[in-house]
């Protein structure tokens, strides 16, 4: 028998998304990939340096549960220039990956019946976070808001349970961008009903057009004293793999969290902290530049292709690196001739007809939804989003 937590969860839907492509591209079949979390693209020079120093110099051994000290200064020197405070080495906690760092903070924060708001569509791995700390996630839906949601929609949800809630801006899946107004009033929301945030801005580094990454503490800094920022290089270095992140917040918050660490994984993968450390004591800024450029050439590429689009509205993709269609009208019930009613179903349609791989809103709490990542091969992008415009406009 397994214990009961078990229940509360599966794997994730992202994952098993990748795995179904996978399955298919195995099979034989010519299969265009455009569910994955991350940017294809070469290690920066100073990842991969910093790496190879590092084990020339034989290191192998233990660091600090939390991370190197001389890194965990180095992103307080990061933080401090994002957010614009001063932030220490002893705020700070290396993770691996975001991943962790949500987790951590669930294990820490969460007793059992606590309530937690949750944004929808969101990561898939939130409401399973919450869940595995013994909490409620609570949801507040955005779509008829430009997936931001309304503060009178949070105020609404929160109760006096409210014990944190998930702020992810740039959001995944969306690509919304919360503005300014937003985050003020969800700030001084916290501070008024005493609960925490959990700040992920794992895609801070990508917006475009005119919007603007703001973290909350900086456009209210009273809410750092209930705010734990969650970030990672997974996305901002392209190093989905190398599963290093961290979480920023009250000291109190941080020896909870190396307490935790010390009995789970310990401290995160040696050499990757080397590789960070190097890129933060040594980059210049041109790698991540040349990642927003690609990213923008991506970006303007897929809407191009996507204006073609007959049913579904051309998607903002205001951050980050997807394209979130919204199939409402594709999926009304009055359509007839065999296309698809949900969007489990066009997203296998699309795989099994166009050989195109997406990841369904189901996954991320909404039902007619779709993820595109552009963050895939440049080659791969475009004749996915013309098969896929294909496809669906051919369902009239």
């Amino acid at each position: 028998m397994l214990a009961q937590r078990t229940n509360l969860f599966g794997s994730s839907r992202t994952a098993a998304a990748r795995a179904a492509a996978k399955a298919a591209a195995d099979a034989g079949k010519e299969i265009i990939d455009l569910t994955a979390g991350e940017i294809w693209s070469d290690l920066a020079p100073t990842i991969r340096d910093g790496a190879i120093d590092a084990i020339n110099k034989g290191i192998n051994r233990y660091t600090d549960t939390i991370g190197m000290m001389e890194l965990r200064e180095a992103l307080a020197r990061k933080i401090s220039l994002d957010t614009g405070q001063i932030w220490k080495a002893d705020e700070v906690a290396v993770t691996s990956g975001a991943k962790q760092a949500l987790f951590n903070a669930a294990m820490v924060l969460l007793n059992p019946g606590d309530e937690v708001i949750i944004p929808a569509p969101y990561w898939t791995t939130f409401p399973a976070q919450v869940l595995i700390g013994g909490g409620s996630p609570v949801f507040v839906d955005t779509r008829k808001n430009g997936y931001v949601p309304r503060l009178a929609d949070i105020k609404a949800a929160t109760t006096d349970r409210t014990r944190a809630i998930v702020i992810n801006t740039p959001n995944n899946p969306t690509g919304a961008v919360y503005d300014v107004e937003t985050l003020v009033g969800i700030a001084e929301l916290a501070i008024n009903c005493n609960f925490w945030i959990i700040f992920d801005e794992c895609y801070g580094d990508f917006v475009h057009g005119h919007r603007t990454h703001h973290p909350i503490v900086s456009v209210i800094p009273e809410v750092r004293a209930r705010t734990i920022i969650v970030n990672a290089f997974s996305k901002s270095l392209a190093l989905t793999g190398w599963r290093i992140g961290y979480l920023a917040g009250p000291k109190e918050v941080i020896n909870a969290v190396k307490a935790l660490q010390s009995h789970t994984t310990s401290n995160p993968n040696v050499i990757a902290q080397h590789a960070v450390l190097a890129h933060l004591q040594r980059g210049d800024g041109g790698y991540e530049s040349k990642l927003r450029s690609q990213l923008t050439s991506a970006r303007q590429i897929g809407l191009n292709v996507l204006s073609s689009l007959t049913r579904v509205p051309v998607p903002k993709a205001h951050g980050g690196f997807y394209f979130y269609l919204d199939l409402s009208d594709l999926l009304r019930p009055a359509l007839v001739g065999g296309a698809p009613t949900t969007a489990d179903e066009v997203v296998n349609s699309l795989l099994s007809k166009a050989g195109v791989a997406a990841v369904s809103g189901t996954a991320f709490g909404d039902p007619v939804g779709l993820r595109l990542s552009y963050g895939a091969p440049a080659e791969k992008l475009e004749p996915g989003l013309r098969r896929l415009v294909e496809l669906l406009n051919s369902w009239e």
